[in-house]
């Protein structure tokens, strides 16, 4: 069957096409569109392959690169009959990293405390709410995520870039995805890694994750869960980072299993532990967990081996009964250590914690009614 493709967007980037017939994978290299000229592009598929009615999307190499309508809206999935031999589409927009964001869906974005007290550490710390776009306006209660490094979540002209989760969440809720607190707790600057560090005075004198731990379980999330309508039960409730955000959250997971249930685990800094002698609570039936894991091909010749090596020692405890878990291994040939990848990658993971769904294997209807404050 030949799929031609006109788009009135041109640039440099590589043109796929997914669909029911490759799982939904939006940067196949075996469903790439060759090119005749800056609009047009085909692509010829052995028609053994494909279901009687063929459903599918164009991509430039992901979701966050996928097309779009006149107006930037999200488009439906296009279906074709495969009888018909030959199907021709035109592409006016196409996603760039997620964008362009829609306003109306931004979250909105509050702080707790400037100060808000550690009694562990006997220190202060900003925390901030990201709340839903409709928080004030509904009457709902929301499942929360905990990450660390709030200053370099979403606030511009932080000193590495962003994960620039204000507008990634306003594209989940643009898909009805957006239901989601996060809670973001500002990293102790000097104290930042004793802090991440759960128990290894080799790399950081006096570690302090512990103590941290026990501040985000014991007493920040009593007192989220006590001034925000929030979900407070285990399934509801997640924690995450990335580099040592990531190692702590690794740690709150294994020692608080009772409490979080799942884990936004981004380029993790492994090489802490490269034994993975991870403590975790042993309970007499084991928490189903989910972690989503992921690394880029270029952080260093071991970000990725150590993923590996880490998902097969998950497997090993699960068999010992200590954990039931659910993970998803997501690795970017083109990752750097950067906020910019983490940024891309966080609407995939919110989506797969929080909603049970692979991507877009289903029809996803946009969220057509905006509520405005």
């Amino acid at each position: 069957m030949r799929f031609e493709l006109y788009t009135k967007e041109s640039d440099d980037r590589t043109v796929y096409i997914t669909g029911n017939f490759n799982n939904w994978n939006p940067r196949d290299y075996s469903y790439q569109l060759k090119q005749l000229d800056p609009h047009n592009y085909f692509i010829e598929i052995d028609s053994e392959i494909l279901p009687d009615i063929v459903e599918y999307k164009f991509t430039k190499g992901g979701w966050e690169n996928v097309e779009l309508d006149k107006y930037g809206n999200i488009t439906p999935n296009r279906k074709a009959e495969k009888a018909a031999g030959k199907t021709s589409d035109i592409i006016e927009k196409w996603r760039l990293n997620w964008g362009p964001f829609k306003k109306e869906f931004f979250p909105i974005a509050e702080v707790i405390s400037d100060e808000f007290y550690i009694p562990q550490l006997d220190r202060y710390r900003k925390v901030w709410a990201v709340l839903p776009y409709d928080y004030y306006v509904s009457e709902k209660s929301y499942p929360v995520l905990y990450l660390q490094d709030a200053q370099n979540l979403f606030n511009e002209g932080s000193g590495y870039g962003n994960w620039e989760i204000d507008k990634k969440l306003s594209i989940l809720a643009e898909y009805g995805r957006g239901d989601v607190i996060i809670i973001a707790i500002e990293h102790g600057s000097e104290e930042r890694i004793k802090e991440y560090i759960f128990d290894n005075d080799n790399i950081a004198n006096g570690s302090e994750g512990k103590k941290y731990i026990r501040f985000i379980t014991d007493t920040l999330k009593p007192f989220v869960d006590e001034h925000y309508r929030t979900k407070k039960d285990r399934d509801n409730t997640g924690i995450g980072g990335s580099s040592l955000g990531a190692l702590i959250s690794i740690y709150s997971g294994f020692l608080y299993p009772e409490v979080y249930s799942k884990l936004l685990i981004f380029s993790p800094s492994l090489w802490v532990e490269p034994n993975n002698n991870f403590p975790m609570m042993n309970f007499r039936i084991p928490f189903k967990t989910k972690i989503y894991l992921y690394g880029g091909g270029q952080e260093g010749s071991k970000m990725v081996k150590r993923i590996r090596v880490f998902e097969e020692y998950l497997k090993r405890w699960e068999k010992k009964n200590l954990f039931d878990f659910e993970f998803k291994t997501s690795i970017n040939p083109e990752g750097t250590h950067s906020e910019f990848y983490w940024s891309q990658e966080f609407p995939r993971a919110i989506e797969w914690l929080y909603y049970n769904n692979t991507e877009n294997p289903v029809e996803v209807k946009p969220q057509q009614q905006s509520v405005k404050n």
